[in-house]
C-alpha cells in the first residue's frame, strides 16, 4: 500500500487546529469494530472552517496529511486515531505519511474513496439474481478513481461491523473497518495498494458483541491447507480452446456418445500439480477412448480425507495442486485434446469448521435457522438454506462461474436425493414437513431449478448430472414441464441390482435374473448415466474384479463381461480409475491406482493390461457405433432378444441407430461354453460378425468365438457363447 518507505522520517510542517473529539459512542463502535459507517469518522469531510481529516493507524508514532507535497503532522486523539481541520474550502487530493518506530511510509487513504460497487450490483444481490456474484463480492484487484488496489466486499448483514484483516495488518482488522451499504447486507472497502498474493480474511463483530475472523466466502484463491486465510487473486491465463467451445453444444448430450473417466486428482498419480496433471492425464484418457473426464470436487475443502466433498471454498480450486490458472491449463489441455471435463460440485451441505460458512455472521446464515432442519444427519455438516434469496444466488452463481470462468462442461451434483427431501436420513420427530404437509423440500426444488435453468441458458453445451438415488419424478424433465431441469441422472438402481447379480456365484444367478433386466422397466423414465464411481470400490466394498466370485481368471472374465453388458446397455457410462485395468485393491485417496500392476516386473502385468485394452477397444466400437449411444433415450432404439433364460445366465438384446443400424449384445453370464445358441434377429441383414468378444484372447480370455460371418437360418442366429463373456455383433456391410 505505500507509495514511500524509508527510514528517515521527513519533518512535519506545522500542525493544524485539533479536531472536535468524536461522540463517545462513535468513537467506541469504531475501535471495537462495530461501526456500520467508518467513512463517515474516517477520511476528510467539509466542516465549517475547513476540512476535518481523522486517520485511523494503530501503532504508528505520528501521521501526518500530505498535500501537494508538503507534509503536514495531525495530533494525535489516542488509540491510533489522529486527526485535524485543514484550512481547505474543499476537500484536497491528499496521502498520507504514517511513521512507525522503525520507518515512514506515504500511503493512499482508504477512506478518500467512494464506494466501488454499484448500484445495479447491489440491487441485484438483494433481488438474489446476480447470476455474476462473483465480480460483486469477494476480493477484486482493480483500480478505483485512478488508483490500483483491491475492493473488498462480503455479505454479512447480521454482523455489528466488519474488518479487513490480513498479513498486511498481521491480522488485527482494527485499522480497516469496512462500510455497510445499506439493506443489502453487503460491507464494502477499497484498499489502495494492496494487489495480487495478499493474504486475508474478515473481522467480524457479531450483534452479540462476538469478534471472530472468517476466510471470504467468495475467495477466488486460498492458502494450502491446514491454513485458511483467503488470498486476493485474479486470472490473466489465456484460453486455447476456442474451437471445443464452439462446437461442444452441437449435439445433444443424450443424443451423442458419452463415456466417463471418473478421476480423484490428487490421487490419480500422486505429487502430480495441475500443470503435471494436464500432461500426463488427458493423453491417457483419450487413449483410453473415453469422451470425458470426471473430477471429483475441485473447490477448495480443508480435510484431505473428504475428497473434496466438504467444501468450505467453493469459489477457489484446491491450492493443493497449483493456483486457479494453472486449474484452467488443466482443462484448457483436457478440450485440446478432445475431451469434456465434468466437475463434481457440492451444494447440498458444507462443514461447521469455524472460520468458514458456519454462523458467518454469528448468527445461522448459510444454514437454515430451524435446528431441524441446518445439521445434515449424516455427516456431520449443516445444509444449505435454500429459501433464503441471497444463498440461492451464492450457489447458482456458483454453479455458473465453473463454467463460464473454467470452462467446464458438465456439474455433476453431489446428493440431490439429499437435498430434496426433508426426511432424508431423519426419524420422525427429527423434520418438519412443508407447507403442504409433505416431505419435499420445496425450496431446494426451487433452487435446483433455477440452477438447471440458468446453466443451461447462460453456458449453451454444458451438461447437469444428477447423482438422485430415489424414484423422484421428473429429475430431467424441462424445468418449464415442472421437472428439475438436470440433463442426466446417476443410475443408481442399474448400478445397485446389477452389482448384486454380478457377485453372485453364476449357480446362482438364475435366481436373480430379474435384477439384470428391471433396468429396462424403467430405462427411459429419465436420461441416465450407468454409474461405477468411486463409492463402489471403497469402504469394504471392494475394487470391481474384487466382487466377482470365483478364482482369479473367473474374477477378470466376470469383470470383462460385466463391462461389456454395461458399455452396451441404454444410457452413458461412467468408470472410476482403476478399474479400467481391474486393479484388486479398493481405491485409497493417498495412493491412487496401482499403476505398478502394469509394469513387467508383475507377474500378472498381462491380467491387467488385457483388461485395459478391453475397456479401450469398448470406447473405440462405442463411439463408432451410433446405436450403442444415439438412442439412449429412445424406446424404440432398444428390443430385448432374450431376457427369459435365467437356467443359461443369458441376456441378448439389440441397440438400433436413428438409421436403424443394429447391434446384437449377448451375455453369458455362465462359466460354461454354450455351443448352437439360437438368437432371433431382424430380417434385412444377411450376415452378422462379431465386432467384439470379451472373451478375446488379446484381453485375457479364453477365445471362444463363433468363427467368420454368421447367416441367419429362419431368422435366427446360431452361435458359440464364451463362457463369462459378453459378445457384440453387427450385420456384415
Amino acid at each position: 500500500m505505500a507509495l514511500k518507505d524509508t527510514t528517515r522520517p521527513e519533518a512535519a510542517g506545522p500542525r493544524p487546529p485539533a479536531a472536535v473529539a468524536l461522540d463517545p459512542a462513535d468513537r467506541g463502535r469504531l475501535l471495537a469494530g462495530a461501526h456500520h459507517d467508518p467513512h463517515a469518522l474516517l477520511g476528510a469531510h467539509p466542516v465549517p472552517g475547513g476540512t476535518l481529516l481523522r486517520a485511523l493507524r494503530p501503532n504508528a508514532r505520528a501521521v501526518s496529511v500530505v498535500i501537494d507535497g508538503t507534509p503536514t503532522e495531525l495530533p494525535s486523539e489516542g488509540d491510533g486515531l489522529f486527526a485535524a481541520v485543514l484550512p481547505c474550502a474543499q476537500v484536497p487530493s491528499y496521502t498520507l505519511l504514517v511513521a512507525y518506530d522503525d520507518t515512514e511510509q506515504e500511503v493512499h487513504d482508504p477512506y478518500r474513496f467512494l464506494p466501488a460497487l454499484g448500484e445495479l450490483d447491489l440491487h441485484l444481490i438483494r433481488e438474489g439474481r446476480h447470476e455474476q456474484l462473483w465480480r460483486a463480492l469477494g476480493a477484486e484487484p482493480m483500480v478505483h478513481q485512478g488508483v490500483a488496489g483491491t475492493r473488498f466486499t462480503v455479505w454479512a448483514p447480521n454482523a455489528q461491523g466488519v474488518r479487513v484483516a490480513g498479513d498486511f495488518t498481521y491480522w488485527d482488522g482494527t485499522q480497516y473497518p469496512m462500510r455497510s451499504l445499506g439493506a443489502s447486507g453487503v460491507w464494502e472497502l477499497f484498499l489502495p495498494g494492496i494487489g495480487e498474493g495478499t493474504r486475508y480474511k474478515f473481522e467480524i463483530t457479531s450483534r452479540y458483541g462476538h469478534r471472530f475472523l472468517k476466510a471470504d466466502p467468495m475467495a477466488r484463491g486460498t492458502e494450502v491447507p491446514p491454513d485458511t486465510a483467503s488470498v486476493v487473486t485474479s486470472s490473466r491465463y489465456e484460453w486455447g480452446d476456442a474451437e471445443w467451445m464452439a462446437h461442444r453444444g452441437d449435439l445433444p448430450v443424450h443424443q451423442a456418445p458419452f463415456s466417463v473417466y471418473e478421476v480423484h486428482l490428487p490421487s490419480w498419480r500422486p505429487g502430480l500439480n495441475y500443470r503435471q496433471l494436464a500432461q500426463e492425464l488427458p493423453p491417457y484418457v483419450k487413449e483410453m477412448g473415453f469422451t470425458h473426464v470426471e473430477l471429483m470436487p475441485v473447490a477448495g475443502y480443508p480435510f484431505s480425507g473428504s475428497w473434496g466433498y466438504q467444501v468450505t471454498s467453493y469459489y477457489a480450486p484446491t491450492p493443493r495442486l497449483g493456483s486457479p490458472d494453472d486449474f484452467r491449463y488443466f482443462v484448457d489441455a483436457c478440450h485440446r485434446a478432445g475431451l469434456g471435463v465434468i466437475m463434481d460440485w457440492v451444494p447440498a451441505h458444507f462443514p461447521k469448521d469455524d472460520w468458514a460458512l458456519a454462523r458467518f455472521d454469528g448468527d445461522p446464515l448459510y444454514e437454515p435457522g430451524n435446528a431441524l432442519r441446518a445439521e445434515h444427519p449424516d455427516w456431520g455438516t449443516y445444509e444449505f438454506d435454500y429459501g433464503r434469496t441471497e444463498v440461492r444466488n451464492f450457489l447458482v452463481a456458483n454453479a455458473v462461474y465453473w463454467c463460464e470462468e473454467f470452462h467446464i462442461d458438465g456439474l455433476r451434483v453431489d446428493a440431490v436425493a439429499s437435498m430434496l427431501y426433508l426426511d432424508y436420513s431423519r426419524d420422525s420427530g427429527q423434520w418438519e414437513p412443508n407447507v403442504f404437509g409433505g416431505r419435499e423440500d420445496l425450496d431446494a426444488v426451487a433452487f435446483l431449478q433455477e440452477m438447471n435453468a440458468t446453466v443451461y441458458r447462460r453456458c449453451p453445451g454444458v451438461v447437469t448430472i444428477a447423482e438422485e438415488s430415489t424414484a423422484w419424478d421428473g429429475v430431467t424433465r424441462p424445468t418449464d414441464g415442472g421437472g428439475l431441469g438436470f440433463g442426466l441422472k446417476w443410475n443408481m438402481g442399474w448400478m445397485h441390482d446389477s452389482l448384486e447379480y454380478i457377485q453372485k456365484e453364476p449357480v446362482h444367478r438364475k435366481y436373480h435374473h430379474n435384477e439384470m433386466t428391471f433396468s429396462m422397466v424403467y430405462a427411459y423414465s429419465e436420461n441416465y448415466v450407468l454409474p461405477i464411481s468411486h463409492d463402489e470400490v471403497v469402504y469394504g466394498k471392494q475394487a470391481l474384479v474384487s466382487k466377482m466370485p470365483g478364482d482369479w481368471w473367473q474374477r477378470r472374465a466376470n469383470h470383462r463381461a460385466y463391462l461389456g453388458f454395461m458399455w452396451a446397455h441404454p444410457g452413458k457410462q461412467l468408470l472410476f480409475m482403476g478399474q479400467e485395468f481391474a486393479q484388486g485393491a479398493e481405491w485409497s485417496h493417498t495412493h491412487g491406482p496401482e499403476w505398478w500392476l502394469l509394469s513387467d516386473d508383475h507377474h500378472s502385468a498381462g491380467d491387467h493390461r488385457g483388461v485395459q485394452a478391453l475397456v479401450r477397444d469398448l470406447n473405440t466400437v462405442y463411439r463408432a457405433t451410433p446405436a450403442l449411444w444415439q438412442r439412449d433415450t429412445d424406446p424404440g432404439g432398444f428390443r430385448w432378444v432374450l431376457c427369459d433364460a435365467a437356467d443359461d445366465n443369458v441376456l441378448a438384446f439389440l441397440r438400433f441407430a436413428a438409421d436403424g443400424g443394429p447391434l446384437l449384445a449377448v451375455s453369458n453370464f455362465s462359466p460354461v461354453v454354450r455351443h448352437d445358441y439360437r438368437l432371433w434377429v431382424p430380417d434385412g441383414f444377411p450376415a452378422w460378425r462379431e465386432e467384439l468378444n470379451t472373451d478375446d484372447t488379446r484381453y485375457g480370455g479364453s477365445g471362444v468365438r463363433t468363427e467368420g460371418p454368421v447367416k441367419p437360418e429362419e431368422g435366427f442366429l446360431r452361435l458359440t457363447l464364451p463362457p463369462l463373456a459378453t459378445v457384440w455383433l453387427t450385420p456384415e456391410d
